[in-house]
């Protein structure tokens, strides 16, 4: 599947890592990011929508679709949300944006949250979708999270545990984990969910995207303890997004946590689940336009 025109493929490497990315529109720059086990694909039907009046800037992150896969190494740092963004930032850079707006959904949220603390002049604004900050999940973690987000703790388990599993047959995880966590609106486009599949099935990215998983119980959650005691919050505005029915939107007051990590907070659920791009696209490309309105 490729995504409708104006919208441009390239590669771009940074600091030796190998980023695919999509550019399209005209206007100011957003930067948008994707989640598990998902590319940049999951914006199919709201980055033209959203090109209309913004310059887009769609990416694979490392580890993830067409982009490189570094080997992990033993500390995982190759995957910790501080490395994933410093590639978004170089490849914006690259493409002449030195100050941009940012929505990154699932892991591509939590990239764009280490985004806007390590870069805080880089980004005007940072949408977040159907997360809440990788540090508030495992201090509240009880039963119910660990039987909802159960694939935090099984992509994190060592041994190859997980990639032996996943790469026995990668189409039913992919498909499995998507349909559990479908909760009405637009049904998922077959073309999208085979380019997931085709994507997910080289082992380098299962074993990529297992090293994300450790690394944000790992090292992610050092450099979040060392900004919460810094006292280190986003200083750029925030819209967080939730599905009504997801398991975010269930379990936490969303806008309530988000107001710890950030100075500047507002948002609201839709009627999905997780996949909001997918489920609700109209809804998310309305929010992110009046939300970017005049911060790019």
């Amino acid at each position: 599947m490729s995504l409708p025109l104006p919208f441009t493929h390239r590669e771009i490497t940074v600091d030796g890592v190998r980023i695919h990315c999509a550019l399209g529109g005209d206007g100011p720059p957003v930067l948008l990011l994707h989640g598990y086990p998902q590319t940049h694909v999951i914006w199919h039907h709201v980055a033209p929508a959203l090109a209309a009046d913004h310059t887009v800037v769609l990416t694979d992150l490392r580890g993830y679709g067409d982009s490189a896969k570094p080997a992990p190494g033993p500390d995982d740092a190759e995957y910790s949300k501080r490395a994933m963004a410093r590639d978004q930032l170089l490849v914006m850079r690259e493409l002449g944006f030195d100050r941009f707006a940012v929505a990154g959904h699932d892991r591509g949220g939590r990239v764009g949250h280490r985004l806007a603390l390590d870069a805080p002049e880089t980004v005007s604004a940072l949408a977040v979708l159907d997360i809440v900050p990788t540090r508030h999940t495992f201090a509240h973690a009880d039963k119910d999270f660990g039987l909802g987000y159960f694939h935090w703790f099984f992509l994190a388990a060592g041994n190859g545990i997980p990639e032996r599993l996943i790469g026995n047959d990668p189409e039913f995880w992919i498909t499995a984990r998507m349909n559990s966590r479908h909760g009405g609106g637009t049904a998922f486009d077959p073309a999208a969910i085979a380019e997931y599949v085709r994507c997910f099935s080289d082992p380098a990215a299962i074993a990529a995207s297992c090293s994300d998983y450790r690394a944000a119980a790992a090292i992610d959650l050092t450099h979040d303890d060392a900004d919460a005691t810094a006292g280190r919050k986003i200083a750029a505005p925030l819209l967080a997004l939730w599905g009504e029915h997801s398991f975010v939107g269930r379990t936490y007051d969303v806008l309530d946590v988000w107001r710890s990590y950030a100075d500047d907070v507002r948002g609201q659920a839709l009627p999905a689940d997780h996949y909001l791009p997918e489920e609700q696209p109209a809804l998310v490309t309305a929010a992110l336009r009046e939300f970017f309105s005049g911060r790019g």
